[in-house]
């Protein structure tokens, strides 16, 4: 980050503490830390857990779990739980969080968990392709 996002003045470096050097705006008088995306992916079993749902989207071949980014004031369970029911129209059983990775590609961190849905009766939405 080499300029302030809110008022577009080039940043400087600045003591902060326990953060040591952070990039600081003098015209706002405020620190501006590394902001990142954060989003979840599930890995989402049927109630016997026998089988993994796996999908396709926008045109592409691989199978991939289901994902999707937390939106502003949303926190990561109900961004869980809102993707599944968007993108394959299940409600979730139960879930645990597995573990997360940042993915530098998109700036992203993505949160993983293990997620057991009431039914295998998925109802695709127009971001899905497939799944199966």
């Amino acid at each position: 980050m080499k300029y302030c996002d809110e008022c577009g003045n080039q940043l400087i470096f600045k003591e902060n503490g326990q953060d040591s050097m952070v990039p600081y705006c003098p015209h706002c008088e405020t620190f501006k830390f590394p902001m990142f995306n954060s989003a979840i992916s599930a890995i989402v079993f049927n109630p016997t857990k026998d089988k993994i749902l796996l999908i396709q989207q926008y045109g592409h071949v691989d199978n991939i779990l289901i994902a999707g980014y937390i939106n502003k004031g949303e926190n990561a369970k109900e961004a869980l739980i809102r993707e599944i029911q968007e993108e394959v129209g299940l409600n979730v059983g139960f879930y645990q969080y597995n573990d997360n990775e940042y993915f530098k590609k998109t700036n992203t961190l993505i949160h993983n968990y293990v997620v057991i849905v009431e039914s295998e009766d998925f109802v695709l939405s127009e971001e899905v392709d497939q799944a199966k």
